[in-house]
């Protein structure tokens, strides 16, 4: 049964009771959205007058049985426009970018239908800072830091055990035995070292890698063997090669211009398309857990041009056909999203969030990011066509003492 008032807001009261310090904040439901009831919201952005901007959290009634970061947070102006711009802007992300991770959560781990509808709003006045993000980890409290996005150096997301400041491990104790459930807990540490609770979530059903290992471990006396495996995992891969993708789209382009009989229709190369990000959906759909093998992802952007306006001396296509190609990108990247592990070029990378990084979801599957460097790009490709690795076969990756990946069919 899906409870009316969403974690967040349950939690973030019962933090405020047990006298922690989080920011103020309130709750708006999606009904008074759909009624325009916005007194409360009104008084409580008048206390804050102070802070030009705010930030607006997801706050949907089912959101508690979906990933940590799933759903967006914003930030907006400190008035009502503001606020109903941030929530129409977390209903749409969720119908577009996240619509991908929805349909699989639904499908894999058994997350309720949604009624985009129903989402609320959490609203507090924006904090610049850290975010940091704690949980207990077998016996250990673990630390997760994403930089302030403000910040003119930035630094990759990183974990440890030993916070930069010793209080964030007591507090996190104390909110853990007062919530009374393992729970994995969001921090921002403001720019004078104040230190607020902005979220918790419950996350003691959730059964992790490092619980099977403390909980239901047999130590034993020792091992002979010949190989050794230090880390591993088999995936299903995608190969992903947008060279050729563009060159079919091209190629399709190049049959209008030269009109043949049957001619081709700008149909004919919308379906090319239509027909790529359908095999993208229907392997992300097929597969929990699954790699991309990158041939090549972002290609020259003189492909892209060439795809985009093959077709200018004919205007009732071409538009419709760049307007395609642009929503591609965007769908390729959400499919990428999807994938825990990554295989490509040194130059492409996943830029990771917090939830990405560190969040309860990747004890178990952490993201892997495998690379090879630039000036053997072409190499490893040929290698790789060459030893005739496609879409659907399953892959050994090992990585070795020294650091060093190795990728292989099964």
């Amino acid at each position: 049964m899906i409870p009316r008032l969403p974690e967040k807001a349950r939690l973030l009261t019962r933090l405020v009771e047990g006298g922690f310090n989080v920011p103020d904040f309130l709750y708006v439901p999606a009904e008074d959205f759909d009624q325009e009831r916005f007194g409360d919201l009104t008084a409580f952005l008048t206390t804050h007058q102070d802070s030009f901007k705010v930030i607006a959290r997801s706050a949907h009634p089912a959101e508690e049985f979906y990933k940590g970061g799933t759903f967006d947070s914003l930030e907006t102006y400190g008035d009502v426009g503001g606020i109903r711009y941030a929530r129409k802007r977390i209903i749409k992300l969720a119908k577009t970018t996240k619509r991908l991770s929805i349909m699989r959560q639904q499908m894999f781990d058994s997350a309720p239908d949604l009624d985009l509808k129903e989402m609320g709003v959490i609203v507090m006045p924006f904090i610049t800072g850290t975010g940091i993000m704690a949980k207990m980890v077998g016996r250990n409290w673990e630390f997760g830091y994403c930089c302030d996005p403000g910040a003119r150096i930035l630094t990759e997301p990183y974990i440890t055990d030993t916070p930069h400041d010793r209080r964030l491990v007591q507090m996190s104790k104390d909110i853990q035995e007062s919530l009374g459930f393992k729970c994995e807990i969001e921090y921002v540490m403001a720019e004078d070292g104040t230190i607020f609770v902005v979220q918790a979530k419950d996350i003691s059903a959730i059964d992790t890698l490092e619980q099977k290992e403390s909980e239901r471990t047999v130590r034993l006396d020792g091992v002979r063997r010949i190989r050794k495996r230090k880390n591993y995992r088999e995936r299903p891969i995608f190969i992903m090669d947008n060279r050729a993708f563009y060159i079919e789209v091209i190629s399709k382009c190049e049959e209008i211009v030269l009109s043949e009989d049957p001619p081709t229709t700008i149909e004919d190369v919308l379906s090319v398309i239509t027909s790529y990000e359908r095999r993208l959906e229907e392997f992300a759909i097929l597969h929990q857990r699954f790699a991309v093998l990158g041939l090549s992802i972002r290609e020259p952007k003189e492909l892209y041009q060439v795809a985009a306006h093959y077709l200018d001396d004919f205007p009732e296509f071409q538009e419709r056909l760049s307007r395609a190609l642009a929503a591609n990108i965007y769908k390729q990247d959400y499919f990428l999203t999807e994938a825990d592990t990554l295989i490509a070029k040194a130059r492409f990378r996943v830029n990771l969030g917090s939830h990405d990084a560190y969040g309860v979801d990747t004890l178990r599957t952490p993201m892997w990011s495998l690379y090879w460097n630039m000036e053997h790009h072409e190499e490893k490709v040929r290698e790789f066509i060459r030893l005739g690795f496609t879409t659907g076969d399953t892959v050994g990756l090992e990585i070795d003492p020294q650091e060093r990946p190795i990728i292989y069919r099964l």
